[in-house]
């Protein structure tokens, strides 16, 4: 009897994918409030959560088509909502607490500055798959005076509305319905939770083309304009001037249901108030709607300038050869046979083509007359070189540099605060911290590149996660410092390509 299959169809494991990516991009939310014991003081009274979903609301608010939301002014806004979690601790600590909970969104102590998560689907045969899902929740980007703003990503907005990979459209057109149905009930309150929803949306599909107009401008052959962008452009606009018709109606239903509430005798100005704030969202949404559509209007007019522009391009230049990670440390463990065939083809390409003289009948008439010198067999006498020994000018010595990598020798699992290793290195030698504090900050940001070209199989790292250092001869912060394991099988994947 042949075994059931675990998920009855495609179908299945798709939305069991899209469940398990739901919950990837809410975990970074969760584990705020996990990590916050790790803050030097008391921190527990915080939801960090809360002041998150917070700030992916400020920016994804304050975030326009071209621009996004400035840093300083997130964190400004963040303080009053800090402030009313805990009432009787210092403004600083409430700065602290804004400026962490948004440089984790960013993900600042990460190389790319990323979240991945694993989750597993099953394949064509019924084996279980497992993948990796990269995704950001708030990002940098260069602004156009050379300032660096903030964006929201889709997953971010996602998590604001509870949905993942929802079509841009079809959610924008049941929350515009939902909205009309809420006001025309009198339930404002819920009202503007669905408006809110429905702004969210329309940022939304503005990300999508500000991405697309944005890949174009890098490379034009990377988009389809063919069938894909057209089509989008079509439905957009269609979709602003369905928006308008709505949009107005919705206008005209909420002041109906304001003035209605001038006759109320109870709730009168909580009906005025909620009123007052679904007439500025939707106009808002108005707004960005009109500047969806001029972007949408000046997007073919673009595509036809980048392709211009970049059909007359010069060629990007490639990037140098890593002689000892791609030539040299491949070869070294190869027998001379094998290895011979890889430098005879590498110096025979790499030395470059050499010039002939050009040829004239005299040069070559005289080039032939002329008797050949007479050559001593060992050529001439070599003069004998005047060496002087260099000295040693180095701060620290080579025992040193041993004992701070025995100290630096963390097991993988058990990583360990700079301020303990100092410690350490204090009892062993006076200047040993000094050597051991320049390492741990060159850990920092490690050349994983470069280790994994070499063949390395550990690699040091240090990361912040915003505790203060407390030394007496070191400030800053008090990194995490530990050991990561490089994949072994993906180098030995590399070394066979290069060879």
């Amino acid at each position: 009897m042949a075994s059931a299959r675990p998920a009855p169809g495609p179908a299945a494991d798709e939305g069991l994918a899209r469940r398990l990516r739901a919950l990837a991009c809410t975990a970074p939310l969760h584990d705020l409030d996990v990590r916050k014991a790790n803050l030097a003081g008391e921190y527990s009274v915080y939801a960090m959560a809360e002041l998150a979903l917070a700030a992916i609301d400020l920016v994804t608010l304050n975030m326009d088509f071209d621009t996004g939301a400035d840093h300083d002014q997130i964190v400004a806004r963040l303080l009053p909502r800090a402030a009313v979690q805990a009432p009787d601790r210092p403004a600083a600590e409430y700065e602290r607490v804004a400026r962490w909970v948004l440089e984790n969104l960013i993900n600042v102590g990460s190389v790319d500055r990323g979240f991945r998560a694993v989750y597993g689907t099953f394949g064509p045969d019924g084996s279980y798959v497992r993948r990796d899902y990269d995704f950001k929740l708030i990002e940098e980007v260069p602004g156009a005076g050379g300032g660096v703003y903030l964006r929201t990503t889709d997953e971010a907005v996602n998590v604001l509305v509870g949905a993942l990979d929802t079509d841009v459209t079809s959610a924008q057109i049941a929350a515009e319905v939902k909205l009309e149905v809420l006001i025309n009930r009198g339930r404002l309150a819920d009202a503007q939770l669905a408006a809110e929803q429905a702004r969210y949306r329309t940022v939304q599909y503005a990300e999508t083309l500000r991405r697309t107009l944005e890949a174009t401008r890098r490379n034009v052959r990377a988009v389809d304009w063919l069938h894909a962008v057209p089509d989008m452009i079509a439905e957009a606009l269609d979709h602003v001037a369905d928006r308008y018709r709505h949009e107005n109606a919705i206008l005209t239903n909420i002041r109906k249901v304001r003035d209605e509430a001038e006759n109320a005798d109870e709730r009168t100005g909580e009906h005025k108030r909620r009123a007052a704030e679904l007439v500025d969202i939707v106009k808002d949404c108005i707004r960005r709607h009109t500047q969806l559509q001029s972007r949408l209007l000046e997007a073919g007019p673009l595509f036809r300038a980048e392709q211009d522009r970049q059909a007359f391009t010069a060629p990007a230049a490639h990037s140098g050869l890593d002689l000892y990670g791609q030539l040299l440390a491949p070869l070294l463990p190869l027998p001379v046979e094998r290895a011979v065939r890889v430098t005879d083809a590498f110096f025979a390409r790499g030395t470059g083509l050499r010039t002939p003289h050009a040829v004239r009948v005299g040069d070559l008439v005289e080039s032939l007359l002329t008797p050949p010198l007479e050559r001593d067999h060992l050529g001439a006498e070599m003069p004998e070189p005047d060496l002087v020994a260099t000295p040693d000018d180095s701060r620290f010595s080579e025992k040193q540099l041993t004992a701070a990598m025995e100290l630096l020798a963390i097991p993988p699992d058990a990583p360990r605060r700079l301020s303990g290793l100092l410690a350490d290195a204090r009892r062993q030698d006076p200047e040993l911290p000094y050597l051991v504090a320049l390492l741990a900050v060159h850990a920092a940001s490690p050349p994983v590149g470069a280790a994994y070209r070499q063949g390395e199989q550990r690699l040091l790292f240090a990361a912040d996660d915003g505790t203060d250092l407390d030394d007496p001869e070191f400030g800053g912060a008090d990194l995490i410092v530990g050991t990561a394991l490089l994949d072994a099988a993906g180098m030995a994947a590399g070394r066979s390509e290069t060879a």
